[in-house]
């Protein structure tokens, strides 16, 4: 992994007080199941002390949801019986970098473990991926991953700084805010000049952050971007695309901009993606999803070039995907992205370069051998990138030890998904229809990742489906409100 300024790239505790000389104070911060950086300032003393075995931190933060709202329904890992106890975080040591934007403050990652066994909570995000990467280790294989993020962006509501677009939408309709720029306008040269130190700024201290953006350009729609970023190790793939998000949030701070990550933000425009881009590589960094020679007899033409790992890790996905989906789509608004005639998938369904399909498959002959990969598609950029990627290795891995079989043909060039050619099953149309198949007796998220973290990560679902429920529209008053 790369590193900032003269830091090593495998830091050890004995070399800390050197890499930290000039600092007085250190922060910290772990992934919740929301994707959401959770952590705190701590001093630089209270840190060397904890580099190695970790520290007390409050597992709340797996026994609330985004907004600080403790669960409707008692889990496992945080609840009023264990008294929201501390489990134990513990620093990654080599996630080290400064943050450009708060006087380069050194900045480190923390997992959360279970104080009792001090194997990772269940619901740690990175503890899952971790254990995800594992599997693959013991053969001697690697993943890498690319993540693509669009996202919506709106003027402050006021001009005065202090006030938030959260305390604005509480008595304004989300409407009312303006976009960055108007307009459909994709690839656009000329709209990000409007911005231009905004968008050279974010692109700039991506780099100095360690999650360089490798690709970065209007989308069509309104205010909207996309940035792609730099191909790399899944492990620190999903780290760097947490920590994006928080490039991006805290630049626009200062710009009076707020970037808008959830799926579906206008009614009428396609929704904002957050595809995931694998592969998978020997000791050597060889792709192992290429095919030395074509597959004359391939059973289809599409996979002519696909290595047989990968027909059965494309054929894992296809099956178990639909009994994952909250671990890809996992809001109420994520199910408003993903219906007919958006740029946006609806079906089990793949084929050899085909953007409508959720999964699709890039590699020989449109690209060179080495770079054969998949694009997951299903993702929205709302989605938790350390579960998405979990949820694609446990699925196709679970293809190559079983030896699955592709179960649907590819989708026909210029056939889009949801038409009556698409041999594909729907996917789940709302978060309850999909979180009802993820928590089933029998889901194959039970079979890959066990009882205890579909069952927690379930019921966290469970509490925003109850709250969805209970909420009262603007939609339902103005269509109601004097008809009925």
């Amino acid at each position: 992994m790369a590193t900032n300024g003269n830091a090593p790239k495998e830091i050890t505790a004995a070399q800390l007080p050197d890499l930290l000389a000039n600092d007085n104070s250190v922060k910290l911060a772990g992934i919740d199941v929301d994707g959401q950086l959770r952590g705190k300032l701590v001093s630089k003393k209270k840190f060397l002390s904890i580099a190695e075995s970790g520290f007390g931190f409050c597992s709340v933060i797996f026994g609330w949801d985004m907004h600080d709202q403790t669960y409707v329904k008692e889990l496992k890992v945080s609840n009023k019986e264990n008294g929201y106890r501390d489990i134990i975080a513990i620093p990654d040591l080599n996630s080290f970098r400064r943050i450009p934007w708060e006087n380069n403050v050194p900045f480190f990652l923390i997992s959360f473990h279970d104080p009792d066994t001090m194997e990772p909570v269940s619901a740690c995000p990175r503890g899952l991926l971790r254990k995800q990467l594992a599997k693959l280790s013991e053969k001697g294989y690697g993943a890498m991953a690319g993540a693509e993020y669009e996202f919506f962006q709106f003027r402050a509501p006021s001009e005065n700084a202090s006030d938030s677009t959260a305390s604005y939408l509480k008595e304004n309709p989300p409407h009312s805010l303006p976009s960055l720029t108007e307009g459909m306008f994709g690839y656009s040269l000329t709209r990000p000049v409007h911005n231009k130190d905004y968008y050279y700024d974010i692109f700039n201290t991506c780099e100095q952050f360690q999650c360089n953006i490798e690709g970065w350009h209007t989308e069509s729609g309104p205010g909207v971007f996309e940035a792609a970023l730099e191909f790399g190790e899944v492990k620190h793939m999903a780290d760097r695309a947490s920590l994006f998000k928080y490039v991006v949030k805290s630049v626009a701070t200062k710009y009076g901009i707020t970037p808008c990550f959830m799926a579906k933000p206008k009614q009428g425009l396609p929704g904002n993606s957050g595809h995931m881009h694998i592969s998978l590589v020997d000791k050597d960094g060889k792709n192992l999803l290429a095919r030395e020679e074509v597959d004359p007899d391939a059973p289809y033409p599409d996979v002519a070039y696909l290595s047989d790992l990968g027909r059965h890790f494309l054929a894992g996905i296809l099956e178990g995907l639909p009994d994952v989906m909250p671990m890809v789509a996992p809001t109420i608004n994520s199910y408003k992205r993903l219906v007919e005639n958006f740029w946006a998938p609806v079906t089990v369904s793949w084929g050899l370069e085909h953007r409508a399909a959720s999964i699709r498959l890039i590699g020989p002959p449109g690209s060179k051998a080495g770079a054969t990969r998949f694009e997951i598609r299903v993702p929205g950029a709302d989605a938790n990138p350390f579960y998405v990627l979990s949820a694609v290795l446990a699925l196709g891995w679970r293809g190559v030890e079983k030896k699955l079989e592709i179960p649907c043909p590819p989708l026909g060039k210029g056939e889009q998904v949801g038409g009556v050619t698409d041999a594909g099953a729907r996917l789940a149309k709302s978060l309850k229809e999909a979180t009802d198949r993820f928590m089933s007796k029998n889901s194959i998220a039970r079979e890959v990742f066990g009882d205890e973290f579909v069952d927690h990560y379930g019921g966290t679902r469970e509490h925003e489906i109850r709250l969805w429920d209970e909420a009262v529209t603007d939609w339902e008053m103005k269509r109601y409100i004097e008809t009925v």
